[in-house]
């Protein structure tokens, strides 16, 4: 595999010296020609604590896991990836295409000689899990075969993370990619939309921004869990989302994006919505009966009047999805 990655970084330093007219996806817009060349290279970024420099784009991309994938296909560079794995839940229809023509290397997570067969330049995880060295698939050990890597900033963040991580993630993968002005696109786009959702909240009479005390609903988040509630914290995207969509994650106190809370906790804590996470082999269908039929919440304020909420697993993590996920949950709350 080394034998491979040196060629494909020899040819791509070359790139930059002769006129490349595959390149003009890059910054300048989509301006072609034979003098179009990568702009923006080389290109430093430290991500995770790994600093990285590219001297042109990556040309072979693997993603693990749905909301990376996602970005690499909000910003079109489906044609840059030979693999992918661990989908959440269905692709968002404008991708359904592009995704159908990518080879899947695993349900969840390829070994980690499944994913040198896909002959990467590059690997994108969304999760810290898609790099667990116990598996073989560290990043230190991609990097020792040539392989560079990104991991979504929420895998590492040292604070809460908000819109602001959204977009940096967006424009940093833009940047690697020579995508620079997709990404820019992108996030204004994102903007406006949260802008649009906010103006219709105010003239609604919502609270807007941070909660604002007995202002904001109070919302649980129901991942999934039986003897305890698996939950968002205070530390995910998905804290952002609830807060500018007027709610109140009831354990925004949790210093993780997703943690364990025990019932008795939930039912301390009396949420007004139960914001039910859709993914996996449970239905949200079985998920309500679950909580309507716990003898336990009877009295939480949602069951009693069966107040739920229904995102996917991927609205409400730090990818393409969630400045809509601000629309589409202020909308239910």
């Amino acid at each position: 595999m080394s034998r491979r990655h040196t060629g494909i970084r020899a040819l791509a330093a070359a790139a930059l010296l002769v006129p490349l007219a595959a390149c003009s996806s890059s910054d300048s817009g989509g301006a072609t020609g034979p003098a179009a060349k990568a702009a923006g290279f080389p290109y430093t970024v430290t991500n995770c604590g790994v600093r990285t420099t590219y001297d042109a784009p990556p040309k072979r991309a693997v993603t693990m896991n749905q909301h990376a994938t996602e970005v690499m296909l909000e910003l079109g560079l489906g044609d840059r990836l030979v693999g992918t794995a661990y989908l959440d839940d269905k692709v968002l229809p404008e991708y359904e295409k592009a995704y159908k023509s990518i080879p899947v290397l695993a349900k969840e997570y390829p070994s980690y000689e499944k994913l040198l067969s896909a002959d990467p330049d590059y690997v994108y995880g969304g999760y810290a899990s898609a790099f667990l060295a116990g598996d073989g698939r560290s990043r230190s050990a991609l990097a020792k075969s040539g392989i560079h890597s990104r991991l979504n900033v929420e895998g590492c963040a040292g604070h809460p993370v908000s819109m602001d991580d959204v977009y940096r993630e967006v424009r940093e993968v833009g940047a690697t990619f020579g995508v620079r002005a997709r990404a820019d696109r992108w996030i204004g786009d994102a903007r406006r939309e949260l802008a649009a959702t906010a103006a219709k909240s105010k003239s609604q009479g919502k609270p807007q921004g941070k909660s604002q005390g007995k202002k904001a609903r109070s919302v649980f988040v129901y991942d999934n869990g039986d003897k305890s509630a698996f939950t968002a914290g205070g530390r995910g995207i998905g804290n952002d989302i609830i807060e500018r969509a007027g709610g109140h994650n009831v354990f925004a106190d949790v210093n993780k994006s997703f943690s364990d809370a025990s019932w008795e906790k939930v039912v301390e804590r009396g949420p007004q919505t139960i914001l039910i996470l859709d993914y996996g082999a449970t239905s949200v269908a079985q998920k309500k009966k679950r909580l309507l039929d716990d003898p336990a919440l009877q009295d939480v304020p949602a069951i009693r009047n069966k107040s739920f909420a229904v995102l996917p697993l991927s609205d409400v993590v730090t990818g393409v999805r969630a400045p809509e996920a601000v629309r589409k949950l202020a909308a239910q709350l």
